[in-house]
């Protein structure tokens, strides 16, 4: 029997270590940081802005930077759509506002011939994007995520 009320005890004390504020995705202790490469393309864009609300969603104050280079510029021009022909302007609007940056690589703009005045406000340049997701994991401790 005192093994009983040991055991019962202990499950208690487990239990009740169990009930703190939430888990670590729903109550997270800090800001996550994370780099967020696109390089392919309308459907990874999609699918990486996507992912990002998500990641927002269960913390906000995440410090999320995107990096776009080659084919991953192309959501950030002026008039692309999704394949549901929602803007991708309208996303990126709302994604910026809740602190996300969206960096473009030069050497992309430069090889591919195209100009800023081509891209929606909300891009940054950057010199080069693979050198900037190194920076920014090397550097500045951020985690690297490929949609």
């Amino acid at each position: 029997m005192k093994t009983l009320k040991s055991l019962i005890a202990a499950a208690s004390l487990a239990l009740a270590g169990c009930a703190g504020t939430g888990s670590p995705l729903t109550d997270p202790v800090g800001p996550d940081k994370v780099v967020y490469h696109l390089n392919s393309g309308l459907p990874q864009a999609t699918n990486g802005l996507r992912n990002i609300r998500n990641h927002l969603e269960v913390n906000p104050k995440a410090q999320i930077v995107v990096v776009a280079h080659a084919q991953g510029v192309d959501y950030l021009m002026k008039g692309k759509k999704d394949a549901a022909g929602n803007p991708y302007e309208v996303i990126v609007q709302d994604l910026k506002s809740q602190g996300v940056k969206f960096d473009v690589c030069e050497i992309t703009l430069r090889n591919r011939k195209l100009t800023r005045d081509q891209f929606i406000e909300e891009a940054v340049y950057v010199p080069s994007g693979v050198a900037e997701i190194t920076r920014l994991q090397q550097r500045e401790g951020f985690s690297y995520l490929r949609p």
